[in-house]
């Protein structure tokens, strides 16, 4: 069944100057889940060192405030509309003056999930999402931005997106072969179903489903229900319940922001695999 908690249950622990680390999914709570994620707490003047160990990948995605990661070559300026990869032996700090969270993931061993990964590992990118292009869903008006894919920070070994999901809209029921799938709400609030049990699910939540769990999830309330999901590896198959209506994404043109996004994406189709290879 799949494994709900909310960030307000778990503890904060010390990490860093003025920051704290929240613990969302850990091999205590998983023994062998492929991907371990954090919430990163940084009062203002925090900083973490942050060091990825050689042979994992890590990715972090500003939530809110600004923070620089900073190495010895460099530096950059971070806000809510960024995403960052750290490849494997890399060695920084993540500091913020005003404060700032950060939702942070780390894949162990990242290259039994990913064949090329040791031949050819990721290099440090750092990506604003809000320049992305926005894929508009063909059957409702749910938006689908990608977040971590191999045209974007060079590894499959783990797969990422943003879904918005206005009002009343919700996905059709489905399930995924060859990975692990979680899921964290950044806003709004919803339904969501785990072999066709419902359970509420709001800001804050983090949901976690079994490789080939049955799911989906609907949107309720008067404000868009948003979430990031990811899948390790980041290729797999999704397979649809009968009768379902498979999940189709069309090209808007623009980006979050009404803009022209920075590359441009086909279409693409869930049926019968969500591995595009233009992403």
């Amino acid at each position: 069944m799949a494994l709900v908690l909310n960030e307000s249950a778990v503890p904060a622990e010390p990490y860093g100057l003025n920051a704290r680390r929240q613990r969302l999914l850990t091999r205590a709570q998983l023994r062998d889940a492929c991907v371990l994620v954090d919430r990163l707490i940084l009062a203002p003047g925090a900083a973490i060192e942050l060091e990825v160990p050689p042979g994992n990948l890590a990715w972090f995605q500003m939530l809110e405030g600004k923070a620089l990661l900073a190495r010895t070559q460099g530096g950059a300026q971070l806000t809510a509309a960024h995403i960052v990869c750290l490849p494997p032996g890399f060695r920084g700090t993540l500091a913020s003056s005003p404060g700032a969270v950060a939702l942070y993931l780390e894949v162990p061993d990242a290259g039994r999930h990913d064949p090329g990964f040791t031949r050819q590992p990721p290099q440090l990118r750092v990506v604003d999402w809000t320049r992305e292009p926005v894929l508009d869903s063909e059957h409702d008006a749910r938006k689908r931005i990608y977040m971590v894919t191999p045209k974007l920070f060079g590894t499959k070994a783990i797969k990422g997106e943003m879904i918005i999901y206005p009002p009343g809209t919700e996905a059709s029921n489905h399930h995924h072969e060859g990975a692990e799938h979680f899921m964290y709400v950044t806003g709004g609030r919803g339904t969501a179903y785990a072999n066709e049990q419902p359970f509420p699910v709001q800001k804050g939540d983090l949901i976690y489903y079994d490789d080939r769990e049955r799911h989906y999830l609907r949107s309720e309330g008067d404000e868009d229900m948003v979430f990031v999901e990811f899948f390790v590896p980041g290729e797999y198959r999704t397979v649809w319940a009968p009768g379902a209506a498979v999940c189709a994404w069309l090209p808007s043109g623009r980006d979050i922001r009404g803009g022209r996004p920075v590359r441009e994406i086909k279409a693409h189709s869930s049926a019968p695999e969500e591995s595009p290879q233009d992403v």
